[in-house]
């Protein structure tokens, strides 16, 4: 079994690149899960097309080295050169995005995304998700991103999959990096409701 790699701190990641036709002639095997446009089939997967070239980058440096693990993902990263991760990061950054759909900021899961819950210490997703879910805004450079650079875009993401992201990061399923830690506080401070609440939130974006 192979040990997990020491704890990344991500907030002095530089900026990722590669080739983006590279990228998308090695995603087929990718595409049963992610689809061909990099939209998940099925609710437990999760969208791919549009979000953050680094974010994705890190995420499957992460499955390769044993600090995220998954029946699927753990075996397809394994396989992966560093280059074939960065080839794939960006290709499927340079995909089109979800369409925006229409949520309701006055739900509970629009209360707690926009501005969290003060009084039981909730920070609200926007402060490093954006308020709308698509991620912190970066700038191409060679120089490290801001801390923030590595955190995802959620827009779009099924109900089903933000549920259980955040009880990876509850119960300490996912972790291993500066993001997670963060993460660790922020799921500690939501009930099984607010989670709920949250995901479907989100998956309305």
């Amino acid at each position: 079994m192979r040990r997990p790699a020491a704890w990344a701190d991500l907030r002095q990641q530089v900026p990722v690149a590669g080739d983006v036709r590279a990228g998308q002639a090695r995603s087929t095997v990718c595409a049963a899960c992610h689809g061909p446009q990099g939209l998940a089939i099925a609710p437990n997967f999760p969208n791919l097309a549009g979000q953050a070239a680094t974010y994705l980058y890190v995420q499957l440096k992460s499955f390769r080295s044993g600090q995220r693990s998954d029946p699927i993902m753990s075996g397809q990263a394994a396989a992966l050169s560093d280059a074939d991760m960065r080839n794939l990061a960006v290709y499927y950054a340079s995909l089109p995005a979800k369409p925006p759909g229409r949520v309701e900021a006055a739900s509970r899961g629009g209360q707690l995304f926009l501005g969290g819950d003060p009084a039981r210490g909730i920070p609200p997703c926007q402060a490093c998700h954006g308020p709308t879910g698509h991620g912190p805004r970066t700038y191409p450079s060679d120089a490290p991103q801001p801390p923030w650079s590595t955190f995802p875009r959620l827009h779009g993401l099924s109900a089903i999959y933000v549920t259980k992201a955040l009880h990876d990061f509850r119960n300490g399923a996912r972790s291993g990096t500066s993001n997670a830690l963060i993460m660790h506080g922020v799921a500690q401070t939501l009930d099984d409701a607010d989670m709920q609440a949250l995901s479907n939130y989100i998956a309305t974006q």
